[in-house]
């Protein structure tokens, strides 16, 4: 089977990069540089006993995307409990809008941003009365 089992997040400004995706989601970072011969910091997003994957922050080796620019790799989509309070966070902790908040009826709301690195990301809210 292939499942997911691991994601890295692209950056330029690795504290700015932890930083944001600290406070805006609660993940706490190891730093795994020496094994990858870069800077690079794991990505704890949760409690293990909880369903989701870990990851990592990692130096970007290229140009970041262009604004405007076709998505050229996976979107993650984040599991939140409250997409109002988190969409606060998100833009109070630089980042921007990129798709609005849009009801998957019967099943959550969902939308999608960019993080002050140029990285798009979803978040998801499960609500059995979106509509």
């Amino acid at each position: 089977m292939g499942r997911i089992v691991h994601f890295e997040i692209h950056v330029n400004d690795m504290e700015r990069a932890k930083t944001f995706y600290g406070e805006v989601f609660g993940w706490s970072f190891q730093d795994w540089s020496d094994y990858a011969g870069m800077p690079y910091f794991g990505a704890v997003t949760g409690n293990e006993n909880e369903h989701g994957i870990d990851g990592a922050l990692m130096q970007r080796q290229s140009a970041p995307p262009e604004t405007h620019q076709a998505l050229n790799a996976f979107a993650c989509t984040i599991g939140v409990e409250n997409y109002d309070l988190t969409e606060a966070k998100i833009i109070e902790n630089g980042g921007k809008l990129a798709m609005p908040k849009f009801a998957l009826p019967g099943m959550a709301w969902q939308g999608y941003y960019i993080d002050p690195e140029g990285n798009t990301f979803g978040i998801h809210q499960p609500d059995v009365n979106a509509k």
